[in-house]
């Protein structure tokens, strides 16, 4: 009799756990059906991300999608705390200082943001009226906030959210030993050994240096030009990845992926952004009424 209920409850168990894995949605957005992806813009409460990274150059070392890869792997990952629908690879970002070396990939400025806009308008288009852009690369770091700013230029029926590089420095960290370390270096190595192990080629690392050679000394440091990084590293490598470790990497992305999943939180119970800027949008129609 026993034996007869432990092999009910056996198979009531294993029907329950098949129907939950078979409802269980994807969170990329290409692996979906088109009726999943209804129910995923549904369970997601129409947000959805846009992880943005970059095709350059990653030292001698490390793989040339490094940023994308690591992105992609710090939201997929953020998604398992906090569900969200996750547009497709997209690298079509800022590296004009990097166009000497084998492999990177450049659009103009006006192509980055136009495939931008329109982007962001598909997604919204298909319910995404939450867009997140988690931005992986430093390139980006001037270009998404402009393009968050250019949205207050027409009126428009979704939020554009930015979500900027991580703050690592968290308690617990494993120390970094590199003085520099700004691009596929320690902390980037590292960080790869946890997303893409297999990509890490490092008995490639000490072929090149990341030492910054900091040819522009005559300049104060609040002047800016474009041409500030290639000055300091024309290998478009710097820093040191000898002391680069799982720990490091593991760490570091778990911290990454619980920063996305808080915001990706925090704007999903955003009812603010949207009325304040439907509530601009009218405004900016009868500008001499506005109260001086």
């Amino acid at each position: 009799m026993k034996t007869a209920k432990y092999a009910l409850l056996t198979l009531f168990l294993f029907l329950t756990a098949t129907v939950f894995a078979q409802n269980k949605l994807s969170a990329k957005w290409e692996e979906l059906t088109a009726g999943e992806f209804v129910q995923a813009v549904q369970q997601s409460g129409g947000a959805c991300i846009l992880p943005f990274g970059i095709i350059e150059k990653h030292g001698p070392h490390l793989p040339l999608g490094t940023d994308l890869i690591n992105v992609r792997r710090a939201v997929m990952d953020s998604t398992q705390k906090e569900y969200a629908l996750v547009f497709p690879e997209y690298y079509f970002g800022q590296i004009f200082e990097a166009q000497q070396e084998p492999g990177t990939v450049t659009y103009s400025l006006q192509l980055q943001l136009q495939l931008m806009q329109e982007t962001v308008a598909e997604m919204s288009r298909n319910g995404c009226k939450k867009v997140v852009i988690v931005n992986g690369h430093g390139g980006n770091e001037h270009l998404l906030p402009l393009f968050a700013q250019a949205q207050l230029a027409t009126p428009r029926d979704y939020v554009v959210y930015v979500i900027g590089l991580p703050n690592l420095d968290k308690a617990g960290r494993p120390p970094v030993k590199s003085k520099t370390d700004m691009h596929a270096g320690e902390t980037e190595t590292s960080h790869m050994m946890y997303a893409r192990p297999e990509l890490v080629k490092m008995d490639k690392a000490k072929t090149e240096s990341g030492v910054d050679q900091n040819r522009q000394t005559g300049l104060p440091p609040y002047v800016y030009t474009g041409i500030w990084w290639y000055a300091k590293f024309p290998d478009h490598f710097s820093g040191d990845p000898a002391a680069s470790n799982k720990e490091l990497g593991a760490f570091d992305m778990n911290t990454w992926s619980e920063q996305i999943a808080a915001a990706v939180k925090a704007i999903k119970a955003d009812d603010a952004s949207l009325k304040i800027q439907n509530e601009y949008f009218e405004k900016i129609k009868h500008p001499l009424d506005t109260k001086q």
